[in-house]
């Protein structure tokens, strides 16, 4: 940030002193020219014709350089086929006459004709009174109080803007530190979180840094409930192994006669507890990626073409907004409606029924099908782990809901059992964040 201000900086002084430079300039040359331009006019309006034919003056110039030889004041008026009338001050030495121009507007330019002295000179041709003549009046002045002045300036512009170049940048790296200072305490705050002498950042910080450490509280509650979450899972997985494990202990210790029945069926209901906290495991994870998005009807479609090929006999429709998109990862959109589609299909009469609808920001996924339906009273029980009311003896973990329910939960959605009106039979209604 401080380079980048000094660059700035640099830049933006150096063209604005280089702007400067040439508008002072040029007002000093203007000045000059003004005074070349003035005395010209004057020493033309006393300019006459003398009885022999040469250029007089009525009246002695004002200026007493015009008559101190080498002065740095000249004045010439030439003429053709006329002598030079120089000012005293030229001595030896006379004016160029140049044919680059011929007219009565004022002319000034420099001219490097002396040998170690510089000249800006002024000059018009005028046509005097009683006289053919074009004549050419000429007034000279030494460039040397004009450099000096420009000199003197751009001196004085120089150390102004220099002095002004650091301060700025001095002051550029003075509001960088202040203002950069409060992430240090920030870093120092985040290091002694991570020591574990606090659990926040505690201090009160600027307007524009507590956003910051608003944001990094919340990450760090955040990342608190998540590590609380998966020490819960873990004792959850623990209590569900630790029974079926101490029945196959026993059974083993005693050495009883069903043995092998007794450790298939422990270890079955092992391996859906295991099922159970990986699904709730891999949605936790998944979770984590905000930009998750899928499109209910396309794995509403991925199912369908599933359950056709399981279930010869049960016609699966689907209808509603093809367009809808929840804040879901595919699998986990996979993995619920699934399950829900798959439970119609088994323990309905043949006919499943899929709706999509958008309700503002939350997508409802009716699944509705033609079985018996279930009692109000018994549908709160099913969310339960290893629950099942079917007695029909069709496979299945009784994990189904408890897994919709939980992953629903975890990205902020929901599960709720209610009665077909079209169908007859259960209305499954899972309801998920739009996307």
């Amino acid at each position: 940030m401080t380079g980048v201000a000094a660059l700035w900086i640099i830049v933006l002084l150096l063209l604005g002193g280089f702007a400067l430079d040439r508008v002072l300039t040029r007002s000093i040359e203007r000045n000059f020219d003004d005074q070349l331009e003035y005395v010209l006019n004057a020493m033309i309006a006393a300019s006459e014709i003398g009885p022999d034919g040469e250029v007089r003056f009525n009246r002695p110039p004002a200026d007493q350089r015009f008559i101190e030889p080498y002065s740095g004041v000249y004045f010439q008026i030439s003429g053709a086929g006329a002598d030079t009338f120089p000012s005293r001050s030229l001595w030896d030495r006379r004016l160029r006459v140049a044919g680059r121009h011929s007219d009565v507007n004022v002319h000034t330019y420099d001219s490097h004709e002396f040998a170690g002295e510089p000249l800006r000179i002024a000059e018009r041709d005028a046509i005097l009174p009683g006289s053919e003549v074009r004549w050419r009046f000429q007034v000279a002045h030494s460039r040397e109080i004009i450099d000096l002045q420009i000199r003197e300036l751009r001196s004085t512009l120089f150390w102004s803007f220099a002095v002004l170049g650091a301060g700025l940048l001095v002051l550029a790296g003075l509001q960088t530190v202040y203002g950069l200072w409060p992430l240090r305490r920030v870093r120092r705050e985040v290091a002694l979180i991570r020591s574990g002498e606090k659990t926040r950042i505690s201090q009160e910080f600027p307007t524009e840094i507590r956003p910051l450490t608003e944001e990094i509280n919340q990450l760090l509650a955040h990342s608190e409930a998540q590590a609380e979450e998966a020490r819960r899972h873990a004792g959850n997985l623990a209590h569900a192994l630790k029974t079926p494990l101490t029945v196959i202990t026993n059974a083993a210790t005693a050495q009883t006669h069903d043995l092998a029945d007794t450790v298939c069926r422990e270890a079955l209901v092992m391996r859906r507890q295991v099922d159970h906290h990986l699904a709730r495991a891999r949605a936790i994870g998944r979770r984590a990626s905000a930009q998750a998005r899928a499109v209910v009807w396309e794995s509403l479609e991925a199912v369908q073409r599933a359950l056709d090929r399981l279930y010869e006999n049960v016609t699966v429709d689907i209808a509603g907004n093809r367009e809808a998109q929840v804040r879901v990862e595919r699998q986990d959109l996979d993995e619920m409606i699934g399950n829900l589609v798959e439970n119609a299909a088994k323990y309905g009469g043949g006919r499943v029924f899929v709706t999509v609808e958008s309700r503002g920001a939350m997508v409802d996924v009716l699944v509705e099908d033609d079985g018996p339906g279930i009692p109000l009273a018994d549908r709160g029980s099913l969310f339960s782990r290893g629950a099942r009311l079917d007695t029909t003896g069709k496979p299945g973990t009784g994990l189904g809901l408890a897994i919709v329910r939980d992953v629903a939960e975890i990205y902020g959605g929901r599960i709720s059992l209610e009665s077909s009106e079209d169908l007859g039979g259960l209305l499954a209604r899972l309801t998920l964040p739009s996307g």
